[in-house]
Order: structure tokens, then C-alpha cells, then sequence
């Protein structure tokens, strides 16, 4: 569709969504993969690069501070623009970038590489959720693609630990980079005949005061946060930049209240199902990150495994999920979001609270894996429903920005875990070795750390199943009048 010609008005299903819906689908796995993939070859990466201790956590920070920083920008854009549009040039910057990086031979030039590769996947994840909302009007079959997306975005993170540890072990850690190029050359092949275009109609301005405090106050809170791990929450740049920040933040809702184009609609966040939704995802990213961070560094520094080993003992997990997501995206026509979602906060907190009991000891088979099985199954019922629910009427002229507030969510609240669960068990560990007059961090002043973390993790989800009962009240009726058969498409 060109850009002068005026959307028209779908009233029938598009024949090509399921073929759609895998394209979003490998886009979609890439940039959640990219996630993680590339924290099991870090070790690699800072010996053959000559990355000291202090500047290793920019190979993370580099993507992360660029994802986050830009998602609702992004978002903005794919609604203007065109979301097929941007899609395509999100897969072919990513692709661009991740090339950069697989063939880097020094730190910044992987640094560069990785800020590029987070600044297209701020261009690529809205648009992808945004045209699986406008892509599919009906109820069931919204449920269903969510259901794939729930999947991925729960269990791509383990895929990626896997796929780290084989290419790391097999390949080289360049690998690890390199392969994001053939997976987004075949999305991209595809995308052009079975992805429609679709793009907001009427006021189209862009809001560049909104657009600059945003970009630049989540990237000074997200930079702040990752000052927290070296530097203490206490510490000078960690409450100066979060400090910077929020009033940055606190200015981009102060102007979006005012102009007559905001890059976000208020109405977005008032919603009190889509706000439910938006605070519970944050809270889900905080608390999540306690089994990956913790379980990643048990195996290999508690237990001895290699990292493809310790990549393997996450398939259940991605299973699990898979599993459940199947399930929920049955159960949720049938019964709404509420209680759904409401019983995977539940079982979520169980295995995540019985991963308190490990020990330096414990079995995978007896232990770890009962808790991450029960723990996955929880996590399928809560991301289908609340990604249905964080884009719930939202109309499709917010559908990009709607998505990009999801995203932006998880991405923050995944950069928080880290930082702040990180030291509350490292604080945990050191306090163990002072009190017990230790030489240095043993395997039981490490899972004292580790069960300090887990306990944290139990509450911040349970915080989050209580903020979703409390606020989201949307029921199967109200998705099935939701369901809308004219869907502005190109």
C-alpha cells in the first residue's frame, strides 16, 4: 500500500492471518531469544574481547538501554508509519545489526552493535504485537494467536539459554550474534505477501516533546538501575540517573495531558483492564527474572554444569509454558482473563516459593525441576491473557503504542530484577561469609543469596496477582462484544 492511499475497511477476516501470525511468530522468537542468548556466552565474549569485569554488563545494557528507551517511540511510529512497514525495516536493522556484532573484534564495536540491535527490536516487538491485535478481530481466534505469543515470550528466554550454550560450545559466541541474520532474512521473506498493512487514520502528528522526555527518561531510570549492581542502590549515579529519570518521566505525563497528539493517550493507561494488565507485566518482569538469574548462576557455580547443560535443564520450562498457553488460549473465551490469569499468579508463586528449599545438595529431578514445571504452567496462564487484556479495545490507531506500554512494562521491570534482586542476594551472600567468618563465597553462602532472591521473587508475583484480581474485571462477554470486523488494514 502506498502511502497515499486511504486504508480501507476489512470485513472479512484476512485469509492470510495464520501465515501472518508465523511470520510475527519467528520475529517475535528472534528478539526474545536475542534477550538471553547472549548472557550464557558471556564469559566467552569477555576473554576473546578483552572486556574487563566493570564493562562486561554493556554487552546487556547496551541492548537494554536501547529497547527500553525507545519502545513507546517505536510503537508511535508502526502506528503512523504502517506496521507491516515497520515491521519489515525492524527485521532488516536487526538483521544488519546482529551481523555488526557476530563479526565484532572489539568492545565497542559490540557495544554499537548491540545499542543498534535494541534500537530495531524497539521498532519491531510493537509492531509485531500491534499486528497480531489488528490481524485478528475475533475473540477465539485472538486468543489463540496471543496463546503463541504468550508461548514465545515466556519460554524464548530459556530457548535462548539453550541455543547459547550450543552455539558457544559447538560454534564460537560469534554464533550467537550471526544467527539472528538467516532467521530474520526468512521473516522477512515472508512477511511481504502473507502480512497485511495496517496504520492508525486521522490525527497522525508526532508528539517530539513527548517523544524526547520518554526516549531520555527511561533511558536515564534504566541506566540507573544498572548503576544499582556495582554501585549499591545508595550509590551517587544509581539515584542520580533514576532520580533524572522519573522527573523526565513525571514531564512526558505532564505533557501528554496537555498536547493534542500525545505519543501516549492517557485513556491508554486509565483503562483500569489495560492498566491492571500494564502494572501486573511490570511486576511479572521484576519477579520472573529471580528464577533465570539465579537458577543460571546455581547450576554452573553451585552444581558444575557446563553452560549447555545448564541451557538443557531449561526446556521443561519452555515447555511448561507452551503447554499451559495452549490451554489458556482455550480457556479464555470460554471464561475470560480474570480468573485465569489469576490461577497462574497462584501456581507461579508456588514453584517459585519452592525454590526457596534449595540447597548446595539439592536434585534437579527431586528439586528444581517439580518447582520450574509448576512455575512454567503458571507463567502460560498468565501471558496469554494479559497480553489479550493490555490491548483490550484499545482501538486500532493505539494499537502499536498499546503494545510498545506492554513491552516497555516487561522490559523495565526485567531490567529492575536484574539489578535489584542481583543485590539483594549478593548482599545476602556476603553477609553469610562475614557472619560465618568464611574465606569466601561458598556453595552455602551463594544459595543463601540465591533463596534470599527466590523468597523476593515469590512476593513481587504475588504483589502482581493481587494488583491483576484487584483492578482487571473484564469478562468473556465483554471480549465477545470487543470482537470487531473492521479492522483498518491496507
Amino acid at each position: 500500500m502506498t502511502s497515499n492511499q486511504v486504508p480501507q475497511i476489512a470485513t472479512v477476516p484476512d485469509p492470510r492471518r495464520w501465515k501472518a501470525l508465523i511470520v510475527i511468530a519467528i520475529a517475535q522468537l528472534m528478539v526474545v531469544l536475542d534477550a538471553s542468548i547472549v548472557n550464557i556466552a558471556l564469559p566467552s565474549i569477555q576473554l576473546d574481547l578483552g572486556i574487563s569485569d566493570a564493562d562486561r554488563q554493556w554487552v546487556v545494557t547496551a541492548y537494554t538501554l536501547a529497547f527500553g528507551g525507545l519502545l513507546l517511540l517505536g510503537g508511535r511510529i508502526a502506528d503512523y508509519a504502517g506496521r507491516k512497514r515497520m515491521f519489515i525495516v525492524g527485521l532488516i536493522g536487526f538483521a544488519f545489526a546482529s551481523a555488526l556484532g557476530g563479526l565484532s573484534t572489539s568492545a565497542w564495536m559490540l557495544y554499537t552493535a548491540r545499542g543498534l540491535q535494541g534500537l530495531f527490536a524497539a521498532i519491531l516487538a510493537p509492531a509485531a504485537l500491534s499486528l497480531i491485535s489488528v490481524t485478528f478481530t475475533e475473540s477465539k481466534e485472538r486468543a489463540r494467536a496471543f496463546a503463541v505469543y504468550g508461548a514465545l515470550a515466556g519460554g524464548g528466554a530459556a530457548i535462548g539459554l539453550v541455543m547459547g550454550g550450543i552455539l558457544t560450545e559447538f560454534a564460537s559466541w560469534h554464533w550467537t550474534l550471526l544467527v539472528n541474520v538467516p532467521i530474520a532474512l526468512v521473516a522477512l521473506v515472508l512477511a511481504v505477501p502473507f502480512v497485511r498493512e495496517s496504520r492508525a487514520t486521522g490525527e497522525t502528528k508526532y508528539d517530539i516533546p513527548g517523544a524526547i522526555t520518554v526516549t531520555l527518561g527511561l533511558v536515564s531510570l534504566v541506566y540507573g538501575i544498572t548503576q544499582a549492581e556495582s554501585n549499591g542502590w545508595g550509590g551517587t549515579s544509581t539515584l542520580t540517573f533514576m532520580g533524572v529519570g522519573i522527573v523526565l518521566l513525571a514531564l512526558f505525563m505532564f505533557i501528554e495531558t496537555r498536547t493534542s497528539h500525545p505519543l501516549l493517550p492517557v485513556k491508554i493507561l486509565l483503562n483500569r483492564n489495560r492498566g491492571g494488565a500494564y502494572l501486573a507485566s511490570f511486576f511479572v518482569g521484576v519477579g520472573l527474572f529471580a528464577m533465570f538469574l539465579f537458577l543460571s548462576f546455581y547450576f554452573q557455580g553451585v552444581l558444575g554444569y557446563s553452560p549447555l547443560q545448564s541451557g538443557l535443564l531449561f526446556l521443561p520450562f519452555s515447555a511448561g509454558i507452551i503447554v499451559s498457553a495452549g490451554i489458556s488460549s482455550q480457556l479464555l473465551p470460554r471464561f475470560g482473563p480474570r480468573y485465569i490469569t489469576g490461577t497462574g499468579f497462584i501456581l507461579a508463586v508456588v514453584g517459585m516459593s519452592l525454590l526457596i528449599r534449595l540447597t548446595p545438595g539439592s536434585s534437579y529431578v527431586g528439586d528444581i525441576l517439580p518447582a520450574m514445571v509448576i512455575l512454567s504452567l503458571g507463567m502460560g496462564l498468565i501471558f496469554v491473557p494479559l497480553s489479550a487484556t493490555a490491548l483490550f479495545a484499545v482501538g486500532h490507531h493505539d494499537a502499536g503504542v498499546a503494545s510498545a506500554v506492554l513491552n516497555t512494562s516487561q522490559q523495565i521491570g526485567g531490567s529492575i530484577g536484574v539489578a535489584f534482586l542481583n543485590t539483594v542476594a549478593a548482599s545476602t551472600t556476603a553477609a553469610f561469609v562475614i557472619d560465618n567468618q568464611l574465606p569466601g563465597p561458598t556453595p552455602d553462602a551463594l544459595v543463601a543469596g540465591f533463596s534470599t532472591g527466590f523468597i523476593w521473587g515469590a512476593a513481587i508475583l504475588a504483589f502482581a496477582g493481587i494488583v491483576w484480581i484487584t483492578l482487571v474485571n473484564m469478562t468473556k462477554k465483554d471480549m465477545a462484544a470487543n470482537d470487531s470486523p473492521t479492522a483498518h488494514v491496507g
